[in-house]
């Protein structure tokens, strides 16, 4: 039972900066912007968050810092997607690429520096005596509680809420939703920056949580496995919730092998969460070939105003 709940922990932990990522995601594809620059924006809220927090100390200057910078560069992303109309892979690409290499130009004087206790942790005292339950709820991050909070809230936003309704109709049919009234443009420039400030924090909570010294590349790939996770999700942030934690028990695990003395090589337990999630979007692909694939139909595909269709 310590094992399990062990995994379950770590696992939590690992899957925390990614659920924040795919939840970025969902809400800028919901509107209809491909977002493939999510492994740029993790960076540059690690990077970010680790200057901020080693020249201030203050983890809410760190944190509105980090959604200042990638909530910039969210801007930069609309501008270039919504209103110029560029191609949005070509876009996403640059974002990474560009997140890539300020990064690690930005992140070459403190790489190696620890940083340790940035994020408070919420110490649940009722809690500790629960079986199993204790053991994995009661001394939970900040960072945690707020990505469950996000879950439930973006959950509702969008399939309970008229203003969720309005976000569907932009992200499925842009010009009908023109006609009744909704703002295209300002709807995706909402939710292309809102999304942009949550994958940035996913990239804070890599650096102050998880793995407390930032190095460059540290995403490891993340974001890229968080836009693979949002189709595996089916853009839904319930379901984003087992998906992250689903990559993190995998994540944890290879760890885990490796502290009972396992022979296996650790390059191949690094490989594994990749392996499944690639897997299984292709187990999916092939289930859901004849199916709708839940994704908003106009996604990826610019909205021009005078365009007849």
């Amino acid at each position: 039972m310590d094992f399990l709940t062990q995994l379950i922990v770590s696992a939590i932990s690992s899957g925390t900066p990614l659920l924040l990522a795919i939840l970025g995601g969902i809400l800028i594809e919901r509107s209809g912007v491909l977002q493939l620059g999510a492994e740029g924006l993790m960076l540059m809220g690690a990077v970010m968050s680790c200057l901020v927090f080693l020249h201030t100390g203050s983890l809410t200057l760190t944190l509105l810092c980090v959604v200042a910078v990638t909530g910039a560069l969210g801007l930069l992303h609309g501008f270039l997607c919504v209103t110029l109309h560029a191609n949005q892979v070509v876009c996403g690409l640059a974002l990474t690429i560009f997140g890539g290499g300020l990064s690690a130009y930005l992140g070459k004087p403190v790489s190696g520096t620890p940083l340790v206790g940035a994020v408070p942790k919420l110490h649940l005292s009722w809690l500790e005596g629960v079986p199993v339950v204790g053991g994995i709820f009661a001394h939970m991050d900040l960072f945690t509680w707020l990505s469950f909070a996000l879950v439930i809230g973006l959950h509702m936003l969008i399939h309970r809420t008229s203003w969720g309704l309005h976000l569907r109709a932009v992200g499925d049919n842009p010009a009908t939703a023109d006609v009744m009234g909704i703002s295209v443009t300002a709807m995706r420039y909402l939710c292309i920056v809102a999304g942009s400030m949550l994958i940035g924090l996913g990239g804070a909570d890599l650096l102050l949580v998880y793995t407390p010294t930032w190095n460059e590349g540290m995403t490891a790939g993340r974001g890229w496995i968080a836009v693979a996770l949002i189709i595996f999700a089916r853009w839904n942030p319930v379901r984003a919730l087992v998906c992250a934690y689903f990559f993190g028990i995998l994540d944890s695990l290879g760890f885990r092998v490796q502290l009972i003395g396992s022979h296996i090589p650790s390059y191949f337990l690094k490989m594994i969460p990749y392996l499944f999630t690639i897997l299984v979007l292709m187990f999916l692909g092939w289930r859901s070939r004849n199916k709708p694939s839940g994704s908003p139909e106009s996604l990826g595909v610019p909205y021009l105003r005078e365009q007849r269709f």
